[in-house]
């Protein structure tokens, strides 16, 4: 698979958005910027508005106030669906996988027969298919329903849908949570080998394992503000932010 993206070209650029619930403000005059073959991590407190921002960012939610563009242009009045045709790809800690249907059925039904894997057949369909169930290690289950897969398996098979969607910005939901140590060397060679196809990846993350192994940048969140942008090492190492993280604020 290849991108047009080139590196550290932005992708998303998030201004000045806010996002107010009645008289709670979610998130405050968040500025953000995402660029390709970048893994960022969202990091914060419970509450602290990360699930919030993925939602403005697909169109779940519409900003109070501020922009949110997507190569370059504007994703104000877009309906999730539309976000999702644009090239923004999106996993739930609930996963959301067709239970009933096998890992093929389920990654096929990413495909579009817009796509460019449709523009040879469905042949090539069913090769890219294939390519990705080898990539995830599914290969071997792919008649198999994904309510009989085991947690981890589940769980590739989630990112297997992103894969196939050939989006370019995954936002992904804690989607290492509950893997085993392999599973998780796993899953942590995957990314980033597409972060060096020029994918660009932000996870929402708590496993501070993830968090370190994982990013390339950190963004920290709390109380809906942005705190403080850097690498893992400068953020985890900054006792303010520490406390926040661990819930021992003053």
């Amino acid at each position: 698979m290849t991108t047009s993206t080139s590196p550290q070209e932005i992708l998303l650029e998030i201004k000045n958005v806010n996002k107010n619930f009645g008289g709670l403000q979610a998130i405050d005059d968040v500025t953000l910027d995402l660029p390709a073959g970048v893994i960022t991590t969202l990091v914060g407190p419970n509450g602290a508005g990360k699930t919030t921002l993925f939602n403005l960012i697909t169109g779940h939610l519409i900003p109070s106030s501020g922009t949110i563009h997507w190569l370059g242009k504007p994703l104000k009045g877009f309906q999730p669906w539309q976000v999702a045709r644009l090239g923004i790809a999106r996993t739930f800690q609930d996963l959301r996988l067709y239970s009933q249907m096998t890992v093929e059925e389920n990654v096929m039904t990413v495909t579009e027969r817009s796509s460019w894997l449709w523009q040879g057949g469905r042949k090539a369909a069913e090769q890219r298919v294939t390519e990705i169930l080898t990539e995830t290690q599914l290969l071997d289950k792919r008649h198999e329903r994904a309510v009989d897969l085991a947690y981890a398996e589940r769980k590739f098979l989630s990112l297997a849908r992103i894969m196939a969607s050939e989006a370019k910005l995954w936002l992904l939901d804690e989607p290492a949570s509950g893997l085993d140590p392999r599973s998780f060397d796993r899953f942590v060679t995957l990314l980033r080998d597409y972060a060096k196809r020029g994918i660009t990846i932000c996870i929402i993350e708590h496993n501070l394992d993830i968090v370190i192994k994982l990013s390339d940048r950190v963004a920290f969140l709390d109380q809906g503000k942005l705190l403080a942008q850097g690498s893992s090492e400068d953020i985890l190492k900054d006792p303010h932010l520490a406390a926040i993280y661990f819930g021992e604020r003053a």
